[in-house]
């Protein structure tokens, strides 16, 4: 994928696509645009069978709001910019896929990486506390499946390998200078009440200022039957 100096136009191959128009030095972007992109870029990535189910709309809009950083839209939603997303909803509604897809949007920002938690704390079965120190550190990333993966042992101690990154994070999300703050990602199956019981009250609580929580319906179908 390239991107020109305009990032509202992405080019994929030979086809070019505008996600808006520039005005100034502002973007106006055109959410059905955006749209037909990540339709394109879906099929692109996953499969041809890939698509933008019309039930997602209303939650794709205020992520992709969230995405092309649109301050004023977001703070209508009770969406802050400045934290990172917790993306939760039923098995099979899509969440990994549209997480995935959304950092392509803005290839002008800087990205993160998708990492499922059960490959983190089998790192940390493996080589022990290094993990934590990787996952601790300033890159931005997407924590795929929160709440799914074991707890941690290494040399026969227990470790809630999630929940001391989590913490990390939470730290490195609290830097005094905004610029130097690093934002975090996430999937999850599980509820509030859920995560807290996994993770405690601490780290509960941390989750709270790091993710502004997007929720599909509860009644979303399963995308993979």
């Amino acid at each position: 994928m390239k991107h020109s100096l305009s990032p509202h136009i992405i080019i994929e191959g030979s086809v070019k696509y505008s996600l808006g128009e520039l005005r100034g030095n502002q973007i106006l972007y055109d959410f059905d645009k955006m749209l037909i992109y990540l339709d394109a870029k879906g099929k692109l990535l996953f499969s041809q069978q890939f698509k933008i189910y019309k039930e997602d709309r209303d939650i794709l809009y205020k992520l992709c709001l969230y995405f092309i950083q649109d301050r004023t839209s977001c703070k209508g939603f009770g969406i802050d910019i400045d934290k990172g997303i917790l993306l939760s909803g039923p098995v099979g509604c899509g969440k990994t896929s549209l997480i995935r897809l959304l950092k392509h949007l803005v290839p002008h920002q800087k990205s993160y990486e998708v990492v499922p938690t059960r490959n983190i704390v089998f790192g940390f079965n493996h080589i022990g506390y290094k993990t934590i120190e990787d996952y601790g550190n300033t890159q931005f990333f997407c924590f795929d499946d929160l709440g799914v993966e074991p707890m941690g042992r290494h040399y026969g101690k227990d470790c809630n390998v999630m929940g001391e990154i989590l913490l990390s994070r939470y730290d490195l999300f609290c830097h005094p200078e905004r610029s130097r703050r690093v934002k975090t990602h996430a999937t999850t199956n599980l509820n509030a009440q859920e995560l807290e019981e996994l993770y405690g009250i601490r780290v509960r609580s941390r989750m709270r200022q790091l993710f502004n929580l997007v929720a599909f319906d509860k009644g979303s179908k399963d995308k993979r039957v």
